[in-house]
């Protein structure tokens, strides 16, 4: 039971929750202890065999799961940041995956939820993966339809304070895999100038590195290091 936007901008809990909260945060943590005590925190690790799928599209989205909205490059007096880039081009920043920024998902066959969340070194092999089998041209609309005229052209992690993507505005942690992609297919373009397209989200296949880890005799250091990044995701939490 997560919480959800509604169509006047505020949050609600839930599918028949009231729409009184501001933001995503504010309402899971009014509704922290929910959290707290039903949920569990799962990282997600590349899996072997299907690495060339490891991001298999970028899709643009209403709702991004990381919770960061992209910007796109306009004229808005009120966006100084972007004012010397010309709108003709047809370019928008935005992350595509934080490190460590805890993900609400629900199993619908379990009917439970939980977070999931990538590492560093999981988000970099991951960008790495996405243009070494050449998937920086592969879009889709909402998780749903494929989509062309939408290209990757710049692909980054930040690794320090003097990164580049602080001059779109954006401060979030070392490691963040950051993208620029050009869009060229009109309608889109019209859904993200608009504000009906407000962020990425990844398409990939991932898998469960306790699950993963369970496939083979682990090492006592690979057991204590899996519990120890658990427990340091629940204490940060």
């Amino acid at each position: 039971m997560p919480c959800e936007e509604c169509e006047n901008g505020k949050v609600k809990w839930g599918k028949t929750g009231d729409c009184q909260y501001d933001s995503i945060a504010e309402c899971e943590e009014a509704n922290k202890d929910y959290y707290e005590k039903t949920t569990s925190i799962v990282e997600l690790v590349i899996a072997d065999d299907s690495q060339e799928l490891a991001i298999d599209a970028i899709s643009l989205v209403t709702s991004p799961a990381i919770e960061q909205d992209f910007v796109y490059f306009g004229k808005e007096k009120n966006n100084l940041t972007f004012a010397k880039v010309d709108e003709e081009k047809r370019m928008l920043v935005s992350p595509a995956l934080i490190p460590n920024k805890q993900i609400f998902r629900h199993d619908p066959n379990t009917d439970s939820d939980y977070y999931v969340y990538f590492s560093k070194e999981t988000v970099r092999k991951a960008s790495e993966l996405y243009l070494k089998h050449n998937n920086h041209h592969k879009a889709t609309y909402q998780h749903q339809d494929r989509v062309s005229g939408v290209l990757t052209v710049e692909s980054w992690i930040k690794e320090g304070d003097q990164d580049k993507s602080k001059l779109y505005g954006y401060d979030l942690p070392n490691g963040t895999w950051f993208v620029k992609m050009k869009i060229e297919n009109d309608e889109l373009w019209n859904k993200i100038k608009d504000g009906e397209l407000k962020g990425l989200s990844i398409e990939g296949y991932f898998t469960d590195k306790m699950e993963k880890m369970s496939e083979k005799t682990p090492t006592t250091e690979e057991i204590l290091s899996a519990l120890n990044e658990i427990i340091n995701e629940n204490q940060t939490k």
